[in-house]
């Protein structure tokens, strides 16, 4: 019986098109078994388990240097210039932006910045610590502060002169440019402090140690309202709540800790959590917190400029040759202006430069070949290469294998993954020979 087990028709009415130069790694397993292991053969015995663990990390091996890279995504790079990684990435081949013809233009890596992991809030001395100036009273559990501190926030520990051990941030309000918390102790009973004193100096801190880092964004909304029968809460004018966005926090004394905006349209946001107060007419100012970190100043700094490889062009017009010999000296890696990019690993994204927004970006990427069921299949070309692959790695993890045997499979391992390698490069005579007749040489062919 032939291989092929499908009509012509059947082929032609399906969707399986090109699918006879793989074969399945489960089919490749099978037939191992059936071919090096068992009585008489170099592997008496071994369990599907065992050849299917390295038959996997044979697909993962020979994915990453030897298999085409047949995996690409293409996205529109918004206004953040940023692009999440794949699923299933492993690294890339080429990222290129398209132009309207649907030509590619490569884009370059830049090895000139970065995006640090993390921006800790500073004080003006450089230390890494957030202090504001209080008015204390020692009737009170509401603090005044000495301005509007959108840093602050709910569940901060309070320390300073008159403050009792263990006090936290119970509540925020805002209003008037004048940031008043509400302290209490760890079972969020109120507290108040020791004595009277103005011009108290305090120090907020995250309860976990950590240092505090700036929130992308914060916004102190004026003149709200809203009810305890109501998830809503209304602005005077759309304007006013333009900048707030789903999923930043409410941080307010008649809120609930953990308050999140799941809804914005016209005047109204809507929250998860009722109010536990009612509040008048235009009477309510409420912080609004995004839930990310704010951008390093690396990468604001980078995707808020015109790049420097801008600065070169064709010679041609006065915008990027307004002196001569401006370009001497030119550094090759920088002459495009295609853009430039990086990949923040610990992120998970590709970072873009701004002359790349708006603009369609395709991602040509590896994977290892394991990611969905579908992938786990290996051309024909390189086969025998994972057969190899499957023995060498059986017999280099069996005790009492003649060392001899091991590096013989070895060498027959990087024999195979050579000759797969070049077959797989697809190298056409064709190709070569129109290549070479643009060249000084006459090539007949």
């Amino acid at each position: 019986m032939g291989l092929l087990q499908q009509t012509p028709q059947g082929y032609y009415n399906g969707n399986d098109y090109g699918g006879y130069q793989f074969t399945s790694l489960d089919n490749v397993i099978n037939q191992f078994i059936v071919a090096y292991v068992g009585e008489d053969k170099i592997i008496s015995k071994a369990s599907r388990v065992d050849v299917a663990f390295h038959a996997q990390r044979a697909m993962q091996e020979l994915s990453f240097d030897t298999f085409k890279s047949c995996k690409a995504q293409e996205i529109t790079v918004p206004a953040t210039l940023q692009m999440i990684l794949p699923q299933d990435y492993v690294n890339y081949t080429k990222i290129s932006w398209v132009d309207s013809a649907g030509i590619k233009h490569p884009l370059y890596p830049t090895n000139r910045t970065s995006n640090p992991s993390s921006n800790p809030l500073q004080d003006s001395n450089g230390d890494f610590i957030l202090q504001a100036v209080g008015e204390l009273v020692s009737t009170s559990s509401t603090i005044d502060l000495d301005g509007e501190y959108k840093d602050i926030l709910i569940g901060m520990a309070v320390t300073g002169p008159f403050i009792p051990p263990s006090t936290f941030v119970n509540a925020i309000e805002n209003l008037n440019g004048i940031t008043t918390i509400t302290i209490a102790n760890s079972s969020g009973t109120l507290v108040v402090p020791i004595e009277d004193n103005v011009g108290t100096t305090l120090t907020f801190s995250k309860t976990d140690g950590s240092l505090i880092s700036p929130q992308k964004s914060s916004y102190i909304v004026e003149n709200l309202d809203w009810n305890t029968a109501d998830f809503k809460i209304t602005a005077n004018a759309a304007t006013d709540i333009t900048n707030i966005e789903v999923g930043m926090l409410v941080y307010h004394e008649y809120f609930p800790v953990g308050t999140v905006v799941t809804n914005v349209y016209d005047t109204i946001i809507v929250v998860n959590n009722l109010p536990t107060t009612a509040v008048l007419t235009n009477a309510g100012e409420i912080l609004f917190v995004s839930p990310d970190e704010a951008d390093t100043d690396t990468w604001a700094n980078y995707k808020s400029n015109t790049p420097s490889e801008n600065n070169n062009d064709d010679y041609e017009d006065d915008t990027y040759w307004p002196i001569d010999g401006q370009r001497y000296g030119l550094d090759p890696q920088h002459a495009q202006v295609n853009g430039s990019f990086y990949i923040d690993c610990a992120a998970g994204k590709i970072h873009f430069s701004s002359n790349v927004s708006g603009k369609t970006v395709i991602l040509d990427y590896i994977s290892d070949s394991l990611g969905t069921d579908n992938e786990m299949q290996v051309h024909k070309f390189a086969e025998e290469a994972l057969y190899k692959w499957i023995a060498y790695g059986v017999l280099s993890t069996r005790a009492n294998v003649p060392e001899y045997i091991v590096r013989r499979y070895k060498k027959e391992k990087f024999s195979e993954t050579r000759k797969a390698k070049l077959r797989l490069s697809n190298i056409k005579l064709e190709e070569i020979t129109q290549i070479l007749r643009g060249k000084s040489k006459q090539i007949k062919h």
